[in-house]
């Protein structure tokens, strides 16, 4: 285990420390451990955090750890490999199935910590780790909680929804002759992650979008580059047949009423194919709402599940 700078954050008596794992082929993983002020001699309940799609943790998961550690968690927010201040190559580079494969030695990191009750670990994903979040409490029997934030629940609806028919052909053209080349030995193509530039190749072009991954967060780790690849794996994720699966774990999923990146109706349905014990919360907005104007009712409503499902007492 290793821990680095601790920070005492304002409003609390939460602490923050660099950390550091060692992730799947043996890359280096980093992020932050958040611990409360200690109120008990016993360990700690724990939930691991991580980011969503070509974004890094300073993307706006912070003040969810914060919420959490203050409700008395300690909480683990980790760089996805290839990003941020995670190690890996070719940066920008997303396979989920890796992503979810990181996320299982964040487990296994977590409970090696001292503080921490390694029988009542969470997990919180939000957007793309919000479908990981779905895989990996389905499969993972350390994981007793589950939240789901605005998850992605099937890659090809998402994809054939905001291309459209015209342009098909053509996305699929690109993403097979990328595949050519870098089975070539050539290095992946890369595209930018949000522009509103019809000219440049981009993986979203909304005004919310670009909004949140070009917000000033100091200076982390973020380059506005995924490859093409990315895309193309992400056209063949289907986090969603997993739902069914997660039962008898609690699973609390946040909805966006007005999603159009990972899209309301399909968050909705899947929903409804989930097993008790569940909860389902909508709140206003599109898919970047959670994390600013409605912060206050997502992470409200994540403390309170996970507080009821994985008492500290």
């Amino acid at each position: 285990m290793h821990l680095h700078q601790r920070f005492q954050l304002e409003r609390s008596m939460v602490s923050r420390y660099d950390i550091e794992f060692v992730g799947e082929q043996d890359v280096t993983i980093r992020g932050w451990l958040f611990a409360p002020a200690a109120t008990s001699s016993k360990p700690s309940p724990a939930i691991s955090m991580c980011h969503g799609f070509g974004a890094v943790k300073e993307h706006a998961l912070e003040k969810f750890a914060q919420a959490f550690a203050e409700a008395g968690f300690v909480v683990l927010v980790h760089d996805h490999r290839n990003f941020g201040a995670s190690d890996g190559v070719p940066r920008g580079d997303i396979d989920p199935w890796m992503q979810i494969a990181d996320w299982r030695r964040a487990i296994s990191f977590l409970e090696t910590v001292p503080e921490v009750d390694a029988s009542k670990i969470g997990i919180w994903g939000s957007s793309y780790s919000g479908g990981h979040a779905l895989v990996l409490a389905a499969t993972d029997n350390r994981v007793k909680c589950v939240v789901s934030q605005v998850p992605t629940i099937s890659g090809f609806e998402q994809s054939r929804r905001r291309i459209s028919p015209d342009n098909v052909a053509a996305f699929l053209e690109g993403m097979t002759a990328d595949m050519r080349l870098t089975h070539r030995g050539k290095a992946p193509a890369t595209q930018s992650v949000v522009s509103d530039d019809p000219g440049t190749p981009a993986a979203y072009r909304t005004r919310e979008a670009i909004d949140f991954y070009m917000r000033d967060i100091g200076t982390a780790n973020w380059n506005n580059t995924v490859t093409i690849r990315s895309s193309f794996a992400a056209r063949l994720y289907e986090p969603g047949t997993w739902i069914s699966r997660i039962s008898p774990k609690p699973l609390l999923m946040v909805i966006a009423n007005d999603d159009c990146v990972t899209l309301t109706d399909l968050e909705l349905r899947a929903y409804e194919d989930a097993l008790e014990p569940k909860r389902l919360v909508i709140i206003e907005g599109g898919h970047f709402a959670p994390y600013d104007i409605e912060f206050p009712t997502a992470s409200s409503a994540a403390v309170q599940w996970f507080q009821q499902h994985l008492p500290s007492f």
